[in-house]
């Protein structure tokens, strides 16, 4: 795995343990040399992930659409910047870019952000893991919400287990490492496995 995309956000939240969780994503992803993807800003558990990695001698690369790179603060020190016109190319360019993503506690747009690339990887367009960072057990309800849709039939238990969960930044990636993508069939292509 050479590149994650993270999606976090722009506050910081209620707890520095939230801060602390992002700084130890980041460093171990410079441990790792695995480089950051992520959405360019210098604010909040975005800049706190991106400056950990940058401390410790990582790669960030940024993708910000130009109406937020003042109302964001783009972030002036990255490894790359890259400005786009819209969110749709922003997620599809860390897309593109991404050989796995992490949500960080965050918003709605993190979370539109994760649902998003979890629907894409339920479709067959990408077999990339996915994880939830649940840094003080932020992620509780969502994953009692995968479990419900499971339990409701609205979604196969393959796709359930596209939701990969840790408490801890070396924990996600060890999965990462191990991820072995459910078979999808998808209109365009046969199973993949």
């Amino acid at each position: 795995m050479k590149s994650v995309a993270v999606f976090c956000g722009s506050s910081e939240g209620a707890s520095p343990v939230y801060r602390e969780g992002a700084q130890k994503l980041g460093h171990e992803l410079a441990e790792r040399n695995i480089t950051l993807i992520y959405g360019g800003a210098s604010v909040g558990l975005m800049g706190a992930v991106a400056d950990a990695v940058l401390e410790n001698g990582g790669k960030v690369v940024g993708v910000l659409p130009h109406f937020l790179q003042t109302r964001e603060i783009a972030h002036n020190h990255l490894t790359e910047l890259i400005v786009v016109d819209s969110m749709h190319e922003r997620k599809a360019k860390m897309a593109e870019l991404a050989d796995g993503f992490i949500a960080l506690p965050g918003g709605p747009g993190t979370l539109e952000e994760y649902f998003e690339i979890f629907t894409w990887g339920q479709l067959g367009l990408h077999d990339k893991p996915l994880g939830l960072l649940n840094i003080e057990h932020y992620y509780d309800a969502l994953i009692t919400m995968f479990d419900h849709i499971a339990a409701e039939k609205f979604m196969q238990e393959k796709y359930r287990s596209m939701v990969l969960v840790d408490t801890t930044a070396k924990g996600i990636l060890d999965q990462f490492a191990a991820y072995n993508p459910p078979a999808v069939k998808t209109y365009l292509t046969e199973d993949r496995t």
